[in-house]
């Protein structure tokens, strides 16, 4: 990613031009000739030198660090679009958003209801789960649910013999694998905070499956595949699925949609019939 010293140097001059005095704590005064703030006024509120502000705003300018690139955005007041748009010009990855944690949208909730013919779940990127429709319930049913502290899908894998007979035996290794490698990815992005260290610490002392392969430091982010699912009603059902990423990106939307050609549309269907009582079955 390379720096457009270019539009960085027009971006900056006019979102300081955009803004005005009384907007980043500074008196208006009568005296001003220019709309917005000065360039001097600019550098003081990032706590950088005038001399290094007026040169990126000149185009000639070296590549400035993410820590200025921060103060910029604040001194300037930009938005987190806007503050996105800085790092790119500037040649950083722009940092990440604010998390949505396990507050799940109302409009992400009225999609999950929209969606009547294909199971659907939202769930958070340390792998809790948030929200499901009726058809993920009626297909996973007790495998995992909304509720209580154990509703977290990596943990139930790992530590529930039951959930594991949902899916082939065949395909677990494969399973637990893409659990991990998921959940790696997680935790780095969070910066190993103190909920993914928590879980990850969890999953160490609860399985030795889980640490063998924590240890090959796999890294890999679920967004489509080939599943199957065994029903204790319907048997082998297969679905292609796909993880929606929602804008914070550590919320996902996960699709089951069936193969074209395959039988899991007759499932599926017969599935809206049986409805999720069937799918809770008794851990005894």
């Amino acid at each position: 990613m390379g720096m457009d010293r270019t539009e960085l140097a027009d971006f900056l001059r006019r979102s300081r031009e955009r803004l005005r005095p009384q907007e980043a704590g500074l008196p208006g005064g009568p005296r001003r000739r220019t709309p917005g703030l000065r360039r001097e006024e600019v550098s003081q509120l990032a706590g950088m030198s005038a001399d290094y502000y007026m040169r990126l705003e000149q185009a000639r300018s070296p590549q400035p660090s993410a820590q200025l690139l921060g103060s910029l955005a604040r001194a300037l007041r930009l938005t987190l679009d806007e503050r996105d748009h800085l790092y790119v010009l500037a040649g950083h990855r722009p940092p990440a958003g604010p998390p949505a944690g396990e507050h799940v949208r109302p409009s992400l909730l009225y999609l999950l209801d929209r969606l009547h013919e294909t199971p659907a779940q939202i769930i958070g990127d340390l792998g809790d789960l948030l929200a499901q429709n009726a058809l993920a319930e009626a297909l996973f049913g007790c495998v995992c649910t909304v509720e209580g502290p154990d509703r977290n899908i990596v943990w139930r894998w790992f530590t529930d013999p039951f959930v594991r007979s949902a899916y082939p035996e065949e395909e677990h290794e494969h399973h637990s694998r893409q659990h991990v490698a998921h959940l790696r990815a997680a935790a780095a992005r969070r910066g190993n905070d103190a909920a993914a260290s928590a879980l990850v610490e969890r999953l160490h002392g609860a399985s030795e499956e889980f640490a063998r392969l924590w240890e090959r430091h796999e890294v890999a982010v679920h967004r489509s595949g080939r599943m199957k699912v065994l029903h204790p009603e319907i048997g082998a059902i297969e679905f292609d699925t796909e993880a929606l990423l929602t804008p914070t990106q550590d919320q996902r939307v996960f699709i089951c949609t069936p193969p074209p050609g395959s039988g899991a549309i007759e499932a599926l269907e017969l599935l809206r019939v049986i409805g999720p009582e069937t799918a809770h079955r008794s851990h005894a």
